[in-house]
């Protein structure tokens, strides 16, 4: 129990030293709480032969709520732009493919790897896309529609509780929305089919 609080505290520490050096890029104070985790984790492929993108993943507190709904390590691809955070993320998960890049660049990303992935099961996304231009996020969730398999969902949060809130989600359906009250601050999570 004392490891798991100070992991939590470390992990919160980090965020928030990361998060006064980017606010934009960070997009939150704090790790998403494990109902947060668990509302996302909840969207993932049926078929567990199908690789997961997660965009964003922080500390881990996402990815460790995809482990425990049962995604198998080795099929978690994550794309992380911070390199202490990347670090950190290949310490918790050592099977998962953790990416040191920018999520923009998805699909050059996953087609460079040794054995290149072409299509994922699931998006989830913990990106403040609020924070970019328009224009941005469009460009973004073009590379997620493009990558995903049929059927497959792209998972996204948003502090914005609103249900139109999500930048460049026109060109998918919304599947299904809740907002998840404990979190800090609650949020939205929506979960969009091509």
């Amino acid at each position: 129990m004392a490891k798991k609080i100070i992991a939590a505290l470390t992990d919160t520490g980090l965020f928030l030293q990361e998060w006064f050096a980017n606010p934009q890029r960070t997009g939150s104070l704090a790790p998403s709480s494990p109902q947060l985790g668990a509302a996302m984790a909840h969207w993932l492929p049926a078929n567990p032969e199908s690789f997961v993108l997660e965009l964003g993943p922080g500390t881990g507190a996402v990815t460790d709520a995809l482990i425990k709904r049962g995604l198998r390590e080795d099929r978690l691809v994550a794309i992380e732009r911070n390199p202490k955070m990347a670090r950190l993320l290949r310490d918790k998960f050592p099977r998962a493919q953790i990416i040191s890049g920018d999520a923009w660049h998805l699909d050059h990303l996953l087609r460079s790897r040794r054995e290149p992935i072409e299509s994922v099961g699931a998006v989830i996304s913990s990106l403040p896309l609020l924070n970019f231009p328009h224009a941005e996020a469009e460009a973004l969730t073009q590379k997620i529609r493009a990558v995903l398999e049929p059927e497959g969902n792209w998972v996204q949060y948003s502090y914005h509780l609103g249900r139109n809130q999500i930048r460049g989600a026109a060109s998918f359906r919304l599947h299904a929305s809740r907002i998840v009250w404990l979190n800090f601050p609650p949020a939205r999570v929506s979960v969009f089919r091509k």
